[in-house]
């Protein structure tokens, strides 16, 4: 694993693709996914984001880009269900992630821990890693980054019981974190194409942003057309 600050540098200002198939869908598998995490790089991706510890396996051995590695998981007593215990960490950090995302909303996890708890947990187990908040409001980053998370990301924005809703690219919140956080600022949620990557990036100082179903999924990207032409040519 590189250094923070080397990680950092290398996706500063570019575009992470996040390279995710869910069991349900026709892409699902390691191999598939780690041929797009190579496609994206060819197409001059600056990092990867990827789901579950075998896909993460899989494309580190082609693709030598930052990696941001979340495993989603549920539990029966949490909506929380990326990264939610110390448990999903351990198997990202023996993958190899470069980066290690987790839900860092206000909700109580599984057993009933708090966010505060288990940051505390992970930084004692694995004090040298990156750690990604994925958050809904601005207070969330703001306790993000009061905890000594690396970095905040707009992801949750509209997702959460108490943010449903709101339109995205959610640029309002990543305006404010932006302008207030200390630390690196992800775009993530909603950015379907390139003029709204350049206004999160170029126009908000997003640090870099994150794409995925727009690039990676064309089960949705073929239904979003075909929303279109059966509604007549209206969103």
């Amino acid at each position: 694993m590189n250094d923070k600050k080397t990680i950092l540098s290398r996706i500063k200002g570019g575009l992470i693709v996040s390279c995710q198939a869910l069991e349900d869908e026709p892409l699902h598998g390691a191999d598939i996914m780690a041929k797009m995490a190579l496609a994206a790089k060819s197409g001059g991706a600056a990092g990867i984001r990827a789901n579950g510890a075998d896909d993460i396996r899989a494309i580190k051995k082609i693709v030598d880009l930052p990696l941001i590695g979340i495993i989603k998981k549920v539990y029966k007593d949490s909506d929380i269900y990326i990264t939610p215990t110390i448990d999903e960490v351990t198997l990202l950090v023996d993958a190899g992630a470069d980066i290690i995302a987790t839900d860092a909303t206000g909700r109580l996890r599984p057993n009933g821990a708090s966010l505060d708890d288990f940051y505390a947990r992970v930084r004692g187990k694995y004090p040298q890693i990156i750690l990604m908040a994925d958050i809904s409001t601005f207070e969330e980053g703001a306790k993000a980054e009061k905890l000594g998370f690396d970095i905040a990301a707009t992801t949750l924005s509209g997702y959460t019981e108490y943010t449903k809703g709101r339109k995205l690219p959610d640029f309002d919140l990543l305006k404010r974190l932006a302008d207030t956080l200390k630390i690196p600022v992800i775009a993530e949620g909603g950015i379907n194409d390139p003029a709204e990557l350049k206004k999160a990036v170029i126009d908000f100082n997003a640090f870099a942003a994150v794409v995925g179903t727009a690039i990676t999924r064309p089960r949705e990207i073929t239904r979003r057309f075909v929303d279109f032409l059966s509604n007549g040519g209206k969103e």
